[in-house]
């Protein structure tokens, strides 16, 4: 078995490697041939050009012109695709992913996606968990009471949630519940309260698990519905085997019977699904963190796509590929730990 899995690991990376490769490779191209020319945008974004009393723009053509030349000798636009992409690849392999040219112009790139992770980990990391704690054992017990009220009603309920637009409900919820709608109940924006001197630890954690509640839920209703239905299918799948049949004619509890026997070999749909988490809880929501002004990932990787900031664009490429591609590794490791019956020989 050890053999086995170094075998497959060596070949999974490898293949790893090269799906990465292709996928940054394509992004670079996509962004080169983009209509629109990336130094003219990303001067404008960045620079922004101050007005003279007049009125008038105070950097002269010649300046213009001046600065745009070093911004594509800099992002090596003068060069063919794939001459720009391999310069790229070789600062990359150094650890140098380049400097902002317009969201914030000059820093690292590294250092804007670590300060703007940390948010987007916490922020999503609460939805996932609350998504996971609610959404499997109301799939196993509609799974058990199937064909009864409780099962159909919960499904109805359910298909609805799923079929509700992110942005809808985050923008109806803000005017219903937020500062200035209908219920003031939550902060309009932000996950970082106003906090005065003096507030107690208790009520500032309860003050700023106010600016959690709407952006978590907005995060994972959809999660939570679609978790919950191939929760329910695929214990319906398993709790028809025969060994199932088996378990209960020997006078093992219900209970055992569903969450041990059953359970785990339901585990492989919700292993198949655990391969897109890894990168959302990084990557972010750029709606949602738009709507309630959270500096997050999905905010920053807006900011990259409207200034046409390449090096910045291109780091969040490579980041979240990664992660998509470690994602799908260690789904295929929990294959083998859920059902020993795969084995890796079976997925070399």
């Amino acid at each position: 078995m050890k053999g086995q899995f170094w075998s497959y690991l060596v070949k999974r990376l490898g293949l790893g490697i090269f799906t990465l490769f292709v996928i940054l490779l394509a992004s670079y191209a996509l962004m080169r041939l983009a209509p629109g020319d990336p130094s003219k945008s990303t001067f404008l974004s960045a620079e922004g050009g101050g007005k003279n009393a007049a009125g008038t723009m105070s950097s002269s053509k010649s300046d213009l012109g001046g600065r745009n030349a070093i911004i594509v000798e800099k992002l090596h636009l003068d060069k063919p695709i794939i001459v720009g992409f391999a310069l790229w690849m070789k600062d990359a392999f150094r650890g140098d992913l380049g400097a902002s040219v317009a969201v914030d112009k000059g820093r690292p790139v590294t250092e804007l996606i670590l300060e703007r992770l940390p948010i987007t980990i916490r922020l999503n990391l609460f939805a996932i968990l609350i998504t996971y704690i609610l959404s499997i054992p109301i799939g196993i017990q509609t799974a058990v009471r199937h064909d009864t009220p409780f099962d159909k009603g919960t499904t109805l309920f359910l298909f609805f949630l799923y079929s509700l637009p992110a942005i809808s409900v985050a923008l109806l919820l803000q005017a219903m519940f937020c500062v200035g709608g209908l219920a003031p109940i939550f902060p309009l924006k932000g996950l970082t309260p106003d906090i005065p001197q003096g507030m107690s630890t208790w009520r500032i954690m309860w003050v700023t698990s106010l600016h959690y509640v709407l952006p978590v839920f907005c995060l994972s209703y959809a999660s939570f519905a679609g978790i919950a239905r191939f929760t329910r299918a695929g214990m319906l799948d398993v709790i028809r085997q025969e060994y199932i049949r088996t378990a209960r004619a020997k006078g093992v509890p219900e209970k055992d019977v569903i969450y041990v026997h059953a359970f785990r070999n339901a585990l492989i749909i919700m292993i198949t699904l655990f391969a897109g988490i890894l990168p959302g809880l990084v990557s972010g929501s750029i709606l949602i963190e738009y709507i309630f002004n959270i500096p997050g990932m999905g905010a920053l990787s807006m900011l990259a796509l409207s200034s046409r900031d390449i090096p910045l664009m291109m780091a969040l490429f490579a980041f979240s590929g990664f992660l998509t591609l470690a994602g799908i590794l260690l789904s295929d490791i929990l294959y083998v730990i859920a059902d020993p019956r795969i084995g890796f020989e079976s997925r070399v």
